[in-house]
């Protein structure tokens, strides 16, 4: 007698067709049929099982063959196992850092809850020469000048939950806390006072112009603008922008970008940072770690010092703009003495008029001097060419391995050999000493005019609540 037909499969089928109507009726929240399928997929083969044991017990006081699991039936049960593997595996990811990177709330993913608003007001006196602290570990930080001596904390607070009682309850938990102590005012966002429950905090912060600030925010954008006193922050995952302050800025950034400009003292920014750009900042600049996207600079009045695993540089103020990433430095009016070390890199300078020491390997190198002064270059795998006034005097020596050498001045000496080139001789009486040394690649002297200069690029203004193959490091 041919066996009777498996009913294992439609079961399995049919119990998987009911939590889903279940949840596209909104019976059941998705997050939760999520939740369910990844820790008690295994009970779909148990129930699998036990169907196939009662049909074989069947067949037997039946006295017929007991049916097989089928081809249907190996494809299901792998296609099920596949799917629970995969969900458990997700299940154990960290979702909340997820979550926070690419800032997905409630109405972009309803599987995670619904998305609930609330805003608050908090108000009291500012001590006179107080500070401010502020902390939020999700959530974008504005600051602006007061116009009174108080400090205003307008609150604006986004909660993921399945339901309005719950979000409510959580807004409860997670209330900013505003804290006086002598005359340090501290500012607490509070997110995590739901615990795992997401809670997105904004906080828009009016306290008087002197007070000096310390600000500290986790996947969370920062604005500050209006500021006499100095301001220190620690951002992760987020965006700083900075306008209008007279007091030293410090900042500490973990994959976080920052936007800086008319600022009146010193700028020191360290870590690991996306993209950077300062603009018309009265003091000095010191740039520390790894800068992983792109660094702008415009019209720094004092020292510059920029150092990452792969750059170092030091000059003393730019009347121009410098442009660097990960394969271009570009520079317009720099005031040396130039001192730079870097690779891979194609390098241009335009309005040279100070010592230059460069040193760079796998990329050419360019130099457009104003007014001579004392040169240094070294290069290797790629061209050196320097643009020189037509009437300047200078004093040459310079050498190349595998390139020649190429000069617009008769009064220089050229030995153009088979593997190496050399070139010495005084121009135009002598007068600063040009020393360039190159592996791999041409060195060409050139008679040119001055270049002008070009007009400095305006920093794109970038605010706070601005949503952002890793590149190589500058």
């Amino acid at each position: 007698m041919r066996p009777n037909r498996s009913f294992a499969g439609p079961i399995v089928l049919i119990l998987i067709g009911v939590f889903f109507l279940l949840g596209n009726m909104h019976v059941i929240e998705w997050h939760r049929l999520w939740f369910w399928f990844a820790h008690y997929w295994p009970a779909l083969l148990i129930l699998w099982g036990v169907v196939k044991l009662i049909e074989y017990q069947q067949a037997t006081r039946s006295g017929v063959r007991a049916s097989g699991i089928g081809a249907g039936g190996v494809i299901l049960i792998i296609f099920v196992v596949l799917a629970g593997l995969t969900a458990t595996s997700l299940s154990r990811m960290d979702w909340q850092s997820f979550r926070d990177q690419f800032h997905i709330e409630g109405e972009d993913a309803p599987w995670w809850g619904h998305s609930y608003t609330y805003t608050d007001d908090v108000q009291q006196a500012f001590p006179a020469g107080g500070s401010l602290k502020v902390s939020n570990e999700r959530g974008a930080v504005n600051i602006n000048a007061s116009d009174d001596n108080q400090i205003h904390v307008a609150v604006h607070k986004r909660i993921s939950a399945e339901e309005q009682s719950e979000a409510d309850n959580w807004n409860k938990q997670t209330r900013p806390q505003v804290t006086v102590a002598g005359q340090l005012v501290t500012v607490e966002a509070n997110t995590r006072g739901a615990g795992d429950h997401w809670v997105n905090t904004d906080l828009d912060i009016s306290v008087p112009r002197k007070a000096s600030l310390t600000v500290t925010t986790r996947h969370g954008d920062i604005s500050i603008m209006g500021r006499d006193g100095g301001a220190s922050v620690t951002s992760q995952d987020g965006s700083v922008s900075i306008t209008d302050l007279n007091g030293a800025v410090n900042l500490s950034l973990d994959n976080s970008s920052a936007h800086l400009s008319q600022l009146g003292s010193d700028v020191t920014i360290q870590g690991r940072a996306k993209d950077v750009s300062l603009e018309d900042v009265k003091g000095s600049v010191r740039l520390d770690g790894d800068f992983m996207e792109s660094l702008k600079l415009s019209r720094i009045a004092k020292a510059v010092s920029f150092k990452t695993t792969r750059t170092d540089m030091d000059f003393n103020k730019l009347d121009g703009y410098l442009n660097l990433d990960s394969g271009d430095l570009e520079a317009n009016t720099v005031t040396g003495p130039l001192r730079l070390r870097t690779r891979s890199k194609d390098i241009i300078l335009n309005g040279v008029t100070s010592d230059v020491r460069l040193q760079n390997e796998n990329g050419a190198v360019e130099i457009h001097m104003n007014k001579l002064a004392n040169m240094e270059v070294t290069n290797s795998k790629g061209d050196i060419r320097v643009y020189v006034p037509q009437k300047a005097g200078f004093v040459l020596e310079a050498q190349a391995r595998d390139g020649e050498i190429q000069s617009d001045f008769n009064a220089l000496k050229i030995d153009n050999g088979d593997s190496r080139a050399t070139a010495t001789g005084s121009v135009n009486g002598g007068g600063p000493r040009m020393v360039l040394n190159n592996e791999h690649g041409t060195i060409e002297v050139r008679s040119g005019a001055m270049v002008p200069t070009p007009p400095t690029p305006p920093a794109a203004p970038k605010g706070a609540r601005v949503n952002p193959p890793e590149p190589s490091e500058n």
